[in-house]
């Protein structure tokens, strides 16, 4: 079957992740100097993400939804150190803000616009990163998040939720991601091809293989056009 829809993950697929979210919990860490400063006289800026990244782990209801963990932590901190829960859409804006200054991959833009005039392009995410913020929602015919799905990769109602979005059929779409459990294998146990990113030339460690594997975006349609 011909494809005629390509999703794509977004973090560590389409840009950087660590450094995107390294800087965006500083500029949090930041704010709340200036306008939360006990916060910051108990906990230095390591210290804060520890607390952050153990509540997370406390929470595994949530996983799939990333803005409100983030906001609820933010709530257990105001209350802490009796603060107003103004301090958490605030909060949040902040961080969320800069988690959306992105930097794509080489090339990437480009190869998006090409690609976007032959394929109905979509995004399939686990993260709250949003392309309509971010100025490349013009791309994508559409976007699911965990947030929205319930669930998050690789579990696969998120992939068949996004199929329907896609308005194309299973063996007509194909999943590009870096994560091979939550992407790859997510996608294909979900009856989806996926093609597996990997820039820097990792050794595949899963049973099962994928679709095809690319090192450059660029590679991605001689990939497809050998379905």
């Amino acid at each position: 079957m011909t494809i005629r829809c390509i999703a794509f993950d977004l973090d560590d697929t389409l840009w950087e992740c660590h450094p995107v979210i390294k800087r965006a919990e500083q500029c949090f860490y930041d704010w709340l100097k200036i306008v939360y400063p006990k916060i910051c006289q108990k906990y230095s800026d390591v210290a804060l993400i520890e607390h952050r990244i153990a509540y997370t782990q406390s929470q595994a209801d949530f996983h799939h939804d990333l803005t409100t963990l983030r906001k609820s932590w933010m709530g257990l901190l105001a209350d802490e150190f009796g603060y107003s829960h103004a301090l958490v859409d605030s909060g949040f804006e902040v961080f969320w803000l800069a988690r959306n200054e992105v930097t794509f991959f080489d090339g990437t833009i480009g190869i998006l616009e090409d690609l976007a005039s032959r394929y109905s392009l979509g995004v399939i995410t686990n993260g709250n990163a949003d392309v309509h913020h971010i100025g490349v929602g013009y791309l994508f015919d559409f976007t699911l998040s965990s947030e929205t799905a319930g669930v998050s990769k690789p579990h696969p109602d998120i992939f068949h939720q996004a199929i329907k979005l896609s308005k194309f059929e299973l063996g007509e779409t194909i999943y590009v991601g870096d994560d091979p459990k939550r992407d790859i294998i997510g996608a294909q146990k979900a009856g989806m091809k996926a093609i597996w990113y990997n820039p820097n030339n990792q050794i595949w460690q899963e049973q099962e293989k994928p679709f095809a594997t690319i090192n450059h975006l660029s590679e991605l349609e001689e990939k497809i056009r050998g379905i």
